[in-house]
Formats: C-alpha cells, sequence, structure tokens
C-alpha cells in the first residue's frame, strides 16, 4: 500500500453495540470486535471506522457525548480499546474513530457547568443568546423530529443553540478554548493508536453561530488549524469527513484557494452517492456519467469516499424533487421507508428485491469509481431492515453470524438486546448470515472477498485517474477507466435487463493481452475488444494493461 494509505484502503464501518457481544449482556462490546478481527482480515477489510465510542445517555445512538476522553463502559474499558488497536493492527487493519465535537450532550459536565452560571469557565464553550433569536425555526437537520435550533434554558434563563437535537448543545468554536480542547482531544486518541477521524456535520464545526443569522460565517481556517496539528502528532494520520454541501464549495475543505491541501484528507461523495441511486433506479449511467465530468479537482492527497450505504439513511437532497421521487418509487415506495423528507431508511440488499445481479452490479459499480469505498457492516450478506424500529434505527440491528439464537450476535434472552436481530422473512439470521454464507463459494459474502481482493490488487481505482470512455454504448450501459502507474483497469457495467455487445476496439492499441478479472459470469476470451459481451445487470473488470505495459 502506498504512503497515502487511505486512498487504496476498503473502509467498513459498524456500531460496536450491534456487531458482536462477548459478555451476553445484549450489546456488542470491544472484546467481541475484537473475536471477530479475523474475519475483517479475511474480507480483505484494511481500515475499520468505527462510530461513537464515548460514553453517552444514548438518547441519539451515542452522538450525544459526555466524556471525549473514555469509552463507554457498556463496550469496556480504555484497556480494552488498547487491545483491539493492537489486534487490528496485527492483522493490517488500521482504525478510525467518529469525532463528534460539533455538540456534546446536555448531561455534559461542561454543559451542565455553562447552565449553572453566568460566571461559569464553560459558559463561553456554548453559543447563547439572552432573547429569543429571529432565526429559532431555522436550519434544522432533522425535519420532522426537530422544530427548533434554539431552545430556552430555564437555569440558564438564556437560550442555547443546537444544530441537531434539542439535548445536543453545540459548542462555541469561535472560543479559542473549545479549538484548543478539541485538539487535545484528538492528540489523546491520536497517542492512543487510532489512524484518524472521521468528523461528524463539518460544516457545522467551522460555523461561527451568530444568533439571528441563519447564514452564519464559516472559518475554514480551523480545518487547517486541525489537520496541521494532527500531521504533526501523527504523519499518517488521516480525516474523512462529512460534509454534504453544494459542489463548488467542496473543494474549500480539501485545501485553501492556493490548491494546496492543507485541510480535509478525504470527503463522503454525497454527490455521487445521490447519482448513483438515481441511476440504479432509472437503470440508465447518464448520471453517473456527469459525474465523472463534473468531479471537482482535487488537491494532490485529496480523495473521495464513495459508499453505497451508510449508518444514516440514503440522503436524496441533492436531488430534483423529480429525480427524487424517482428513487422513492423504485426504492422506497412505502412512506415508512422515507425520512426527514429527504432519504430512506433502508438497506441495500431489500431495496433492490434481493435480487443477487442488481446487488453485485451496484457494488460493482461503486468499488470501481474514482475514491476509497466505504461498507456498512452487514451489507456483505445482504442484511435486511426493520421498519418497526425508530428512524435510522431500522439499518442499525444486530450483525447476523449464525444460525444459533439471536443470530450468533449474542447469548442474552432477546428481549434484553440493545435492538431485536431480524428472525423473520428471507432477510431472518436464519436465512442470511455469516455461517450460511462462509462455506459457500457462490454466497454474497465470497463474491464480496473477491470483488475486495481483485481491488486491492487494481491500486490504480482508488489512487489513479478515472474517467468516462467515450464510445458508443447500448441503452443502460456505463464504459469507464481507471489509470495510475500501476496499469489500467477498464470497466463496463449494465444497468439494463437486456444482454448486450459493446465495441471497445479503440482501446486495442492500449492493449496488453486484456483479461477479465472480475465478471459477472465467464464471457471468454476479449479478444480485440471489438465486441465486448455483457448480460442484464452484469459486469466485466478489464485489465487492459500493467504499469510497466502502458
Amino acid at each position: 500500500m502506498g504512503d497515502r494509505w487511505y486512498s487504496e484502503a476498503v473502509v467498513y464501518c459498524l456500531d460496536i453495540d450491534t456487531y458482536a457481544d462477548s459478555d451476553g449482556d445484549g450489546v456488542g462490546d470491544i472484546r467481541g470486535l475484537i473475536g471477530r478481527l479475523d474475519y475483517l482480515a479475511r474480507l480483505g477489510v484494511t481500515c475499520l471506522w468505527l462510530h461513537p465510542i464515548h460514553p453517552s445517555p444514548n438518547r441519539d445512538d451515542g452522538y450525544d457525548a459526555t466524556d471525549f476522553y473514555n469509552v463507554d463502559p457498556r463496550f469496556g474499558t480504555l484497556g480494552d480499546f488498547a487491545e483491539l488497536l493492537h489486534q487490528a493492527q496485527n492483522r493490517g487493519i488500521r482504525v478510525i474513530i467518529d469525532l463528534v465535537v460539533n455538540h456534546t450532550s446536555d448531561e455534559h459536565p461542561w454543559f451542565q457547568s455553562a447552565r449553572s452560571s453566568p460566571d461559569s469557565p464553560y459558559r463561553d464553550w456554548y453559543v447563547w443568546s439572552d432573547t429569543e433569536p429571529d432565526d429559532r425555526h431555522q436550519g434544522m437537520v432533522f425535519p420532522g423530529e426537530q422544530d427548533e435550533t434554539w431552545s430556552y434554558d430555564r437555569t440558564a434563563k438564556a437560550w442555547f443553540y443546537h444544530r441537531f437535537y434539542k439535548f445536543q448543545p453545540d459548542l462555541n468554536f469561535a472560543n479559542p478554548q473549545v479549538r484548543d480542547e478539541i485538539k487535545k482531544i484528538m492528540s489523546f486518541w491520536l497517542q492512543l493508536g487510532v489512524s484518524g477521524f472521521r468528523m461528524d456535520a463539518v460544516p457545522f464545526i467551522i460555523e461561527l453561530t451568530e444568533p439571528g443569522n441563519p447564514n452564519s460565517p464559516k472559518d475554514f481556517e480551523f480545518l487547517t488549524e486541525m489537520r496541521q496539528h494532527v500531521q504533526w502528532r501523527r504523519g499518517d494520520a488521516v480525516l474523512l469527513a462529512e460534509a454534504n454541501v453544494e459542489p463548488d464549495q467542496l473543494p474549500t475543505f480539501f485545501g485553501d484557494a492556493s490548491g494546496s491541501g492543507n485541510r480535509i484528507h478525504m470527503l463522503f461523495d454525497f454527490m455521487l452517492n445521490g447519482r448513483l441511486m438515481l441511476s440504479l433506479a432509472r437503470q440508465d449511467p447518464e448520471q453517473l456519467i456527469d459525474a465523472l465530468h463534473d468531479t471537482p479537482k482535487l488537491p494532490v492527497g485529496g480523495q473521495w469516499a464513495t459508499f453505497l450505504r451508510n449508518h444514516d439513511e440514503i440522503d436524496l437532497s441533492r436531488l430534483t424533487t423529480e429525480q427524487r421521487n424517482q428513487v422513492y418509487e423504485q426504492f422506497g415506495p412505502d412512506e415508512n421507508m422515507r425520512i426527514y423528507d429527504r432519504g430512506i431508511r433502508r438497506r441495500l440488499a431489500p431495496m433492490l428485491g434481493n435480487d443477487r445481479r442488481r446487488i453485485e452490479l451496484a457494488y460493482a459499480l461503486q468499488f470501481s469509481m474514482r475514491g476509497t469505498p466505504v461498507l456498512r457492516y452487514g451489507e456483505e450478506i445482504g442484511m435486511g431492515e426493520d421498519l418497526s424500529l425508530r428512524g435510522r434505527d431500522a439499518i442499525r440491528t444486530p450483525m447476523q453470524w449464525s444460525y444459533q439464537p439471536n443470530s450468533g450476535f449474542s447469548t442474552a434472552d432477546p428481549e434484553k438486546l440493545i435492538r431485536p436481530v431480524i428472525d423473520k422473512g428471507e432477510f431472518g439470521y436464519q436465512t442470511v448470515n455469516v455461517t450460511a454464507q462462509r462455506g459457500d463459494p457462490k454466497s454474497l459474502l465470497a463474491w464480496f472477498e473477491r470483488m475486495i481482493r481483485t481491488l486491492r490488487e487494481a491500486p490504480e481505482i482508488g489512487s489513479g485517474s478515472t474517467s468516462h470512455i467515450d464510445v458508443p454504448v447500448p441503452p443502460g450501459v456505463l464504459t469507464h477507466r481507471a489509470d495510475g502507474p500501476t496499469g489500467t483497469m477498464v470497466f463496463v457495467h449494465n444497468l439494463g435487463t437486456d444482454d448486450v455487445e459493446v465495441d471497445l476496439s479503440s482501446l486495442e492499441p492500449e492493449a496488453d493481452l486484456p483479461i477479465d478479472v472480475l465478471a459477472d459470469r465467464g464471457y471468454g476470451e476479449l479478444g480485440k475488444l471489438g465486441a465486448v459481451k455483457v448480460s442484464g445487470y452484469g459486469y466485466r473488470w478489464i485489465r487492459l494493461c500493467r504499469g510497466s505495459a502502458c
């Protein structure tokens, strides 16, 4: 793997509390995760992204922290976490953790002190207003579950700002003490051995909130400060950020106006995610072609993180109303499948009708795009969702390991589980589990292992350049390529249902014995690339040439 390890990584994200329970209390824990590291290594994972690990009242799945310097006791101890880092490193797996510092829990000692007195040393660590702000009912992140961003605190006798839920008061990033504390938190975890942070809600971290101003200024220099601080503490640490903003704003999160990559290393590609979903719904790659053409130029070291499903909803807010409705019609036809008037709260397998061909196609598309792929736990075995659960918890059900009770996740009584396992229907653990698929060479899990191995043998996909191959193709077909010092890969994906042929003979002069390295079925020799066959919902990853031959 190259110096910029994150550009050639495979990131796997999980919640510790729903992954593996080692002590039978119904909640997943660190020791349970350690016991599954060999599974992740076999899958091909090179980086673990852990969702919030800090002590929390868990009113928002751990995103409401009460102590940034410790581990939730339900998960274990700091000693357990240090052992996790050690054992993961032994298997070539790095670990990054969620840095959720836009806000704290209202139970955090800082906020309890801040609200207790105007003279509290923590008073100015939060954002207050003596009068009711004019923009109190603007800027909500969770429409339908949240109706204000300013709430009155009777103890403090003032209004406090909360971009998210009322129990998550925002920190005041105009305060140098708050900035210094954030850097200290990062230093603590880097010293312990994490390889970086997934930064939650980055646009809000740099927002210098002013009461009554819904367009408060943003201080991008704080991102530069954080990047410099992290790099001095650990040179290969990475910042992976969530910034779902307009495309023309994205480059400023990577670096300053000079073109220097001195801010965030990686950004989740929300624009690509929405367009990928629209393309799958329409069975038309036009939106993906546009995405390849429209990608902002990144500074050296900048990288995209691609995803199909993550721990949140599928966010379709960057699509037009008509486009969003097209995706809803195909993948979220029922009202209880949708959330926040912008997204879908489902896993991919049920969205695609549990059609193995379409699931493979979707992930082959994602993993062949420019950037670093991020995979949500359970997707590798085709887990389903539980729409009876509240909000985004629908896709946060326990990992399905085996045929054993509670899917092998825990030995606790079912009513004591952190969330119920899926135990009915075609996605029940009796049908969908790791044990069932591990011994089946034709299983979805085996396919993921094969696909990830192929990806890691083609580093140009993650660290090279990606471009559309502009040749005449049948409807529904996307052709693109990845080029880098290690060689060239060519990809043909058929989003439609009909078997087709594609003429790629214009690439023949560049070829050095082209060969399929991943395909939905055996297609035979490629010859001079004049008649490349691909089935309905089919795909072909073709090694065009290796570095020395290109």
